[in-house]
Formats: C-alpha cells, structure tokens, sequence
C-alpha cells in the first residue's frame, strides 16, 4: 500500500518532537560529570560525619556546586583499607568547608558544567523552530488551495478566472434558438477584432452589454461563445464572488479586476448574476448592506468614472433585470441590453438539431415533431429533455432512440417520475371521469388547444394528467381562449359533480382551481376584460420588498370588492358552461372512461375520432403569435 508524504509527515512529526522532550528531560534531569573517579558505593551524611569525627576521612571532592561529595575514608570492617564513597550533601551545611579546614583534611571543588543549560536552551528553541517549520511549510501548501490559509493575504484579491486565450470550445455556430442575441454580440466580437472600422466613422466602442432572460436561455453559453469567438483575452467571474461578510474586500476585488483587465485590453470581462451585487442601493429596510453598496459603488466607479475603462467591455448576466440599480443600466455603463427569451418553433426546432448531433436517434423521429410538442422549453429544458430520452434508451436496452422514449422524456420533464399504474376501482374510475372532464370539454370548446394525451399513469403529484398541445407559440392570447382555458380547468370538477353528485367531489381539482382563480383574476386586474373596464390594476411586476414595501395599493376597497365579484362571476359562468357540456355528452364521456381504464393512455387523435362519432367536433382556430 502506497504511503503519502502528508501521512508521513502527520505521523513522523509529532514523534520527533516527543523524542526530543523525551531525550533533553533525560539530559536536563542526568546529574553533572563527578570525573574519572566515581564511587559506586553510597553513604549516609550522617554517616559521613560520625567518620569526620572519628578521623577516618582522608580527603574530600565537592561536585555538582557541593551537593555531592566523592569520599576516601578508612573503613574498619575492611582492615582499614581506603575506600571511595559518595554522599549526597545537603544545602544547608556551610560549616563542612570549616570543619574539614580544621581537622586538616584536604578537599577540592570541582565547578559544575553547563550542559544542562546548554540542553535547556536547545529545547526551548527547537520546538518553536520546529512549530513555525511546520506552519510554514503547511501555509505554502495551501497556497493553491481555494479559500485556504495560505490565502489569507490575497483576501482581497479578484477571484476571476483569466483565459489569455479562450478556448471554450464553443462558438456562435453551437448556439441556436437566440439568432437576435448573436447578431448583437456577434457585432460586439467585430468591435473587438476591428475597432478600426467603427473609430472611422465616429462610433464609440460599447462598455457593457446585459443579457437579460429567464433560467436555460442560453446567456453563459452566449458568453462562451463571445470568448471562443473574440480570440481575446476573457476574465469570468460570478457575482456572488464579490461579496464578503467585511466591508471593502468586495469593493477591493473589484479594482483588482479592473486593474488586471486594463493590463490586458482590449479584452472582455463576464460576470455571472450581476443581480448579486447590483441591486438597488437603499433598498435594505432600516439600514443598508454597506459591503455590497460599496461593492456597487466601486463596479460604477470602474465602469464609468474619471478614469474609464477603455479597451474592456463588460459582458453581465441575469434573470432579474427588476432588482437591478438604475445607475447600473444607464448608457455608458451597459449600453445595450439584450434579451434572451424562450425560443420560438424554429429556434427549438435549430436547438434540438444542435444537441442531437451526437445522439443515436432513430429515422422515424420527427424533431420538428418535438419542437411542436415543447412550447415554451428553453435550451437547457430541450437538452435536459434529448438526455433523459438517452438515458431512458439504454435502460431499455435500445440501440437509437425512438418517439415512444421521446414521448416519455417529455412527460417525465413536464409532469416527473412515472409512478406506480393504480388499482382498478371507484378511485381509479373517478380520477379518469376527472381527465376524460379536461379533455372533452377542452376537446369541444373551439377556441381551447387540442388535447394531446390522457393518461391515468401517476406522474409526480398527480394521479392522472390531460396534456393539450397548442398549434404555434402564441404571444397574443385573447379574452374567448382564456375563458376556454378556464372552462376546460373546470371540466374535472364539472364531472366529478355531475356524474358523481356534489357529495363526491374530490380534492383532485386543487391545483385547477387555483389555475382558475389566477386566470380569472388577471383578465380582471391586468388585461381589463371584463365590466370594471380598460383599467389595469395590479402591476405584472414582481415584488422587490426594498422597493415596494408599504406601498399604497392602486385602488380603493370598493373596487377590490368588485373585483373579487367579477372573478366569481367569470369562473361560475365558465363552470356552468363545463357542466353542460358534460351533461350533453355523456354517452361518449362514459365509452372514454372505459377504455380509459383498460388502456390507460390515449392519445388526442384517437381521443378526437371517438367524440366525432358522436358528435361534431370544431376545428381549431389559429391565432397570430405577433402582430
């Protein structure tokens, strides 16, 4: 088994160190050196002194500063032979010098040795050599560890990721579905690569450029883009990175960022979720932050202050515009803001193309099929979408994916995991009374989107799910197709009621419901369709608490009462209307339950031929996306 060196070090270490303590008490603690002449035999001071008085003493050596002594002395027990013994003196016996004068026996003092004091100071200064040694060597350890020790004096350092040359391995080629967006950068690239061509005419280089979008648009892949393309040098940077829990390290992180980007100009700077540190300035309720409003201050500073910023064009990201500071989207700072939405049919269907490049896709599947069926999927909920259907391949052991995978992909994105198929009974009969209430009404009402599929298969929450698919993206929607769409929320209630009476309706149509009354209540409040008149109400903006907290609200408590009687006006009227619609047709209603409960799953043309054997169904109008 293959040891590291920090375990030998871990282990070695401290050893060393308790052998040292272990080795120097030795030392310290060892008596001095009695000389060549040592005796190994002990005697008692006592003793020593009834043989002073006694006169058998011949001489006497003092050792270790008089606290011992090496002693010849005549021992009658063996024929008066001279014998060396050693006793240990105590500390209070100054008379022995005077007493050994007088009975005129010679006697020697020998000095003590510093080797005690020698060890003593050796170890009280190896081990802080030692201690200091180690953190030392531990500190330029961790010099590349992020967020390290070793880091401490770079705390105010930038923490952005510089790229001489970027290769990102993406260019404008690999991004789709957001072709305004890349003419706009592509226009920031050629800015960069010929300033020449635009400084001859007048033109001034643009500082910044805002990406605006919801989540999965595509705005960091954009900026990769940006980076492959240009062939500048590129710092990318979060905005979450600037803000520390000390005043001024963000603001230094700053300066250090601009500082090294003006080094390397032209160039371009990115920085991800600006909304982190550029929003409003006062907005904190009793006081602000001061690190992040300094932090900001410091990114206006730089962006368009007295020195300027010339040659660096910075490149920001975010999906919340509404919280940004109003000195931050000025011209001069970001003089362009582009927005990148959701794609259309062409740009899902361009998209699709680009991440099915290197998947194995059956001939029969249609991606213009797919792109159809996704309204509303941004890029990464596409890409997320061809992965699960490659992951739902190789599990079922195919060799290219086919539709029936693509089918389940989407479902299992829209609705989540496939759960356990319910149990036949009055439970599984009234959840598909409740789908099959959707889609007939949805199904009859003309200005509704045609059903896709009904399935009684358990997906996330849900016990059973009814998908309609709408012809073309639409960006417009008009006051018959909202009230349609209410109506068709409704039918699951409308059929529970009807067929099972109002002391069996479920707790299924929650989530209705709610759709209903957030519905209903913007025809009212926003869009001025109904008898309050053209008026809007309520702002489509979202809440930001530093801005708009303990704001008045935009009308009086008679209107809120009219308002609360118009949105129960639209929704009995639409639920009436899903009654009826139920009670007309419930021979086709009851032949859909069955074979519902037997297959499970439907899809919409098969669903669209059963009704239009009992009835006529409406073609579906199609409503202009744009003006």
């Amino acid at each position: 088994m293959k040891t590291s060196w920090k375990t030998i070090v871990l282990w070695t270490l401290p050893a060393l160190v308790i052998g040292f303590f272990v080795w120097q008490g030795a030392f310290a603690t060892a008596p001095a050196e009695l000389g060549k002449n040592t005796a190994s035999t002990r005697m008692s001071y006592g003793r020593f002194l009834d043989y002073l008085n006694a006169g058998r003493v011949t001489s006497v050596e003092l050792y270790d500063g008089g606290r011992t002594a090496i002693v010849d002395a005549i021992d009658p027990q063996l024929d008066n032979r001279i014998q060396k013994l050693r006793v240990d003196l105590p500390n209070n016996a100054p008379e022995l010098i005077a007493r050994l004068r007088e009975s005129q026996i010679s006697f020697d003092t020998h000095p003590p040795r510093n080797d005690g004091a020698l060890w003593g100071l050796l170890g009280n200064l190896i081990f802080p050599i030692l201690l200091i040694a180690g953190l030392f060597f531990l500190f330029r350890r961790s010099n590349n560890v992020p967020g390290g020790p070793g880091q401490a004096m770079n705390f105010g350092k930038s923490k952005a990721k510089f790229q001489m040359d970027a290769k990102t391995g993406v260019l404008f080629d690999d991004v789709a579905g957001v072709e305004e967006a890349k003419e706009e950068l592509q226009e920031v690239v050629t800015f960069l690569k010929k300033p020449e061509r635009f400084t001859a005419v007048g033109a001034r280089i643009p500082k910044g450029v805002l990406l605006v979008g919801p989540p999965g648009t595509g705005k960091t892949l954009l900026a990769k883009a940006i980076a492959g393309e240009a062939g500048v040098p590129f710092f990318s940077i979060s905005g979450s990175e600037f803000v520390e829990m000390f005043v001024g390290v963000g603001a230094s992180r700053v300066r250090d960022l601009f500082k090294k980007a003006k080094e390397t100009a032209p160039c371009i700077v990115f920085i991800d979720e600006i909304d982190a540190v550029g929003r409003q300035r006062g907005a904190g309720i009793g006081g602000g932050n001061d690190e992040r409003e300094q932090t900001l201050n410091q990114l206006l500073t730089e962006m368009d202050g007295f020195e300027g910023n010339t040659g660096i064009i910075i490149i920001a990201a975010t999906n919340r515009p509404d919280v940004l500071d109003s000195a931050l989207l000025r011209p001069g700072r970001f003089d362009r803001q582009i927005t990148v939405d959701a794609p259309d049919i062409k740009g899902r269907l361009a998209v699709l193309e680009v991440h099915a490049r290197n998947k194995k896709i059956s001939e029969e599947v249609s991606l213009e099929a797919i792109a159809r069926r996704t309204p509303g999927f941004t890029g990464a909920d596409l890409a997320n979408l061809l992965n699960e259907a490659a992951i739902l391949t190789a599990r079922r052991r195919k060799e290219g994916m086919t539709m029936i995978e693509i089918d389940d992909a989407v479902d299992r994105v829209i609705a989540g995991m496939e759960g356990t198929p319910l149990i036949d009974g009055k439970s599984k009969r009234l959840i598909a009374y409740h789908e099959v209430g959707h889609a007939i009404v949805g199904t009859l009402l003309k200005e509704h989107d045609p059903v896709q599929k009904v399935t009684l298969i358990p997906r996330g929450q849900a016990q059973g799910l009814t998908w309609f698919m709408p012809d073309e993206d639409q960006g417009l929607i008009s006051r018959s197709q909202i009230l349609a769409r209410i109506t068709g929320a409704l039918g699951g209630r409308a059929a529970e009621d009807i067929i099972f009476g109002d002391s069996e309706v479920t707790t299924g149509a929650g989530g209705d419901l709610q759709q209903v009354a957030g519905m209903a209540r913007q025809m009212v409040t926003r869009y001025g369709m109904s008898d309050l008149g053209p008026l809007s109400l309520e702002s489509q903006q979202e809440v930001f608490l530093g801005r708009d907290f303990a704001t008045r609200t935009e009308y009086s408590n008679e209107i809120a009462s009219r308002i609360d009687s118009q949105i129960r006006s639209i929704a009995e009227h639409c639920y009436q209307q899903a009654c009826q619609i139920i009670r007309e047709n419930r021979g086709v209603i009851d032949r859909l339950v069955d074979l519902l409960i037997e297959k499970e799953s439907i899809d919409g043309d098969e669903f669209r031929q059963i009704v239009s054997e009992y009835t006529e169904v409406p073609e579906k109008e199609r409503f202009a996306a744009v003006i």
